[in-house]
């Protein structure tokens, strides 16, 4: 019986030497004024929603000292939050072949109006409308215009007196100008900050 009891125990203190001494666990305290996305609609207790609101340096003065005015606030009295209603975050600074962002530098249009001036150059021809006088003795379009009706043939090699010489125009410029969506596929979801916790010591 002893030796029975002697081995469960040597069991469970073998079994608890190869466990972990601790779990895994998610962070505690968060780092005041990050940024976390959640799939909720609201900010849990402790937390902002990230949209651009101005807050009071006095109230707020170790975030000021994290932020300073780089989203907003005239840096005597108020700061603001990072917006990010409707936008896309990634990191400042400049990657290799990449344009080089700011911090807190905002870019980027819902929509796009494309001007001629943004089109590659290119032109566009076709044949003249307007009919020739002539009658018409040719099967084939190439390099030839409308002529007068006849029973089979339509085209002539006489061009109408208002078409260029060879029988080619220059189109009218053509588009609306109306602008059209410049979003990549998204789904909304609540960005929130941290109004409390613990400050960030640099590496």
């Amino acid at each position: 019986m002893k030796k029975t009891k002697l081995a469960t125990m040597s069991a469970v203190v073998a079994l608890a030497t190869a466990l972990p001494t601790a779990p895994a666990n998610a962070q505690s305290e968060p780092i005041l004024g990050q940024l976390t996305l959640v799939g909720f609609n609201f900010c849990p207790r402790g937390w902002m929603a990230a949209e651009g609101q101005l807050l009071s340096i006095a109230s707020n003065t170790a975030l000021f000292s994290l932020y300073g005015t780089t989203y907003g606030g005239d840096g005597r009295v108020t700061f603001a939050l990072p917006d990010l209603r409707g936008r896309v975050p990634f990191s400042f600074g400049q990657a290799p072949g990449l344009s080089s962002y700011a911090w807190g530098q905002k870019g980027g249009v819902e929509q796009v109006t494309l001007l001629t001036s943004q089109m590659p150059a290119h032109s566009h021809t076709g044949h003249v409308v307007a009919n020739s006088t002539t009658a018409a003795d040719k099967a084939s379009p190439a390099a030839r215009t409308l002529g007068r009706s006849t029973a089979a043939d339509i085209y002539t090699d006489s061009p109408p007196a208002n078409s260029m010489a060879n029988g080619t125009v220059q189109t009218d410029v053509s588009g609306g100008s109306m602008p059209h969506e410049n979003r990549m596929p998204y789904i909304a979801m609540k960005w929130c900050v941290a109004m409390q916790g613990i400050y960030p010591s640099r590496n």
